[in-house]
This record gives structure tokens, sequence and C-alpha cells, in this order.
């Protein structure tokens, strides 16, 4: 189902599955998820490298959160079969095309951080 248009001409955004605003929203918005999806720009990685990369993750949620990523079709895990055992993670091409329209999400934070933590600021101390 598409976000519909309602009489008014404003966005309908319906509260179930088949809204796909909800249902990128939902995986990609949380703490984690978009971190990990731009370490991976930088090609396959290993578990650990990725947990060192990305302070302050914990291995449950890195595991946890990899799983989501893997699940909507955004990462690939791959196991080599070594001793021991390998397992990579990659941006799939569905991954790969995401993280091109949420590059623009990320420069704009980046150049608007400064505005951003004052006007934090200046409400906190309200």
């Amino acid at each position: 189902m598409k976000v519909e248009m309602a009489n008014t001409e404003r966005r309908v955004f319906y509260n179930n599955s088949g809204c796909p605003v909800r249902n990128v929203v939902a995986q990609i918005g949380d703490k984690w998820s978009l971190l990990i999806l731009f370490a991976l720009v930088d090609g396959a990685d290993r578990f650990n490298a990725l947990k060192s990369r990305i302070e302050g993750i914990s291995q449950r949620m890195l595991t946890q959160t990899l799983r989501d990523l893997e699940r909507e079709g955004y990462v690939n895990r791959t196991v080599y079969p070594e001793v021991p055992v390998r397992v990579e993670y990659a941006l799939t091409d569905l991954g790969r095309d995401l993280v091109k329209p949420l590059y623009n999400l990320v420069q704009w934070a980046e150049s608007h951080q400064d505005e951003i933590n004052r006007s934090r600021e200046a409400y906190d101390n309200q």
C-alpha cells in the first residue's frame, strides 16, 4: 500500500505493515542501523571490526541489528568455511541503493550540527 493523499492533499500515513515509509524508517531510524550501514559503505567487514568502529554498541545490539538489516535485505552475511570460521558482512545492492539518499542526510547532519546544538541549548535554558 502506498502513502495516500487525503482530500486535503496531505499525506496519510497508515499504521499498518503496508505503509512503506513506516517499514523503512522503523528499521533504519533506530540508534545503530545507519551507523552500521555507513560502516559497511567502506566494504565488507567482520563482526569485531564493525564493533570496534562503532563506539558504544554492545555485542548483543550489533548482532541483533545486523540480523535485522540482513532480514530487510540491506546486508549480506557470508560464512567462509575456514578454521577458524570467518564471517563477513557486506551491503547488498539494495543496501548500497538505500545508503545513497541517506548520505545526503548524513551530510546535512554534519553541516548543521552546530546550529542544532545551539537550538537545543537555547531550548533547554528556557
